[in-house]
């Protein structure tokens, strides 16, 4: 969520979104529409996906030759797609601002802290959000990189439908104070990606794709950004202008993101599909529903 810009533009407000106040047990995989699997494209796949591991603590669940699926225990989080020969996208383009792993408690966050400072990671951040606590890094081709933890969800403050975020200095050793033990095995069991968080040409069209068509609801509006989540979560869907006012739709593959899953059910995928126009339309029953948000970035829908 760190950054700065202009004030957002303006854009339609979701119809589904109402008065919240705080509500307990509220959490990110358990929304109606949630974060699946984000694959990247790398020009490295053995150094970044080494990165992923020994660094981010994900375990190998498939490998074939060009392809490397990573995640915690069986569930697939993050899926690595080899191209040596992809172009270097520009840090100015409409692309992943940051990938961000939710850990289920703070003393794992801490433990993950301490991991990373043991292997001397370069962290580029580290921010109190009032809902959550972040650290902030990125992979060895330029992918950004969040891991966090949130604050009970009856802990966040609600205000006419919209969640209060902030962008605070984090208290790095208190953080690793309250780790219970140094011993790292790898990102815990219930760990997930919390949210996705993008680099858009501008806030209004990426509100009318991310709430108009998929359903995300608007729930903070930040100088330079709009957060869209699910189910009352602080968000699942991030999208700022900070480094990519203006930017084109993508001409062709580059390296970094080559795909956001969101999962949710399948009348929802059949909701999203009747607002598309029929060229776009695909057939009812479908389990998967790729689309491209107005930059050209991929994001499939899929029924779980």
């Amino acid at each position: 969520m760190t950054g700065s810009g202009a004030s957002p533009a303006g854009g339609p407000v979701n119809q589904s979104t109402q008065a919240r106040g705080p509500t307990p047990g509220v959490t990110s995989a358990g929304a109606p529409m949630r974060i699946g699997t984000v694959a990247l494209t790398v020009r490295d796949l053995d150094a970044v996906s080494r990165f992923y591991q020994q660094v981010i603590g994900l375990t190998p669940v498939e490998s074939r030759p060009g392809l490397a699926r990573l995640g915690v225990g069986e569930t697939v989080l993050l899926e690595l797609r080899h191209d040596p020969a992809a172009p270097v996208a520009s840090p100015r383009a409409a692309r992943l601002f940051h990938t961000a792993f939710l850990v289920p408690s703070r003393t794992g966050l801490a433990q993950w802290l301490l991991h990373a400072a043991e292997l001397g990671v370069p962290l580029q951040g580290a921010s109190d959000h009032l809902v959550s606590e972040a650290i902030y890094l990125a992979d060895p081709e330029g992918n950004g990189i969040e891991v966090y933890w949130d604050r009970p969800s009856e802990t966040w403050t609600w205000r006419d439908g919209m969640v209060e975020m902030a962008t605070l200095a984090l208290d790095l050793d208190g953080l690793a104070a309250t780790a219970r033990t140094r011993d790292w095995s790898g990102l815990p069991s219930g760990s997930c990606i919390g949210h996705v968080h993008l680099q858009v040409g501008a806030l209004e069209p990426a509100e009318g794709f991310y709430a108009g068509l998929l359903g995300l609801e608007v729930v903070c509006r930040y100088p330079g950004a709009t957060f869209l989540g699910s189910g009352g979560y602080h968000h699942h869907i991030g999208t700022n202008i900070w480094n990519s006012s203006g930017a084109p739709v993508r001409t062709g593959p580059t390296t970094g993101l080559a795909d956001v899953e969101i999962v949710t059910d399948a009348g929802t995928l059949d909701t999203v599909r009747s607002r598309l126009s029929p060229e776009q339309s695909t057939e009812l029953g479908q389990t998967r529903l790729p689309l491209r948000d107005p930059w050209g970035t991929s994001v499939t829908l899929v029924a779980g």
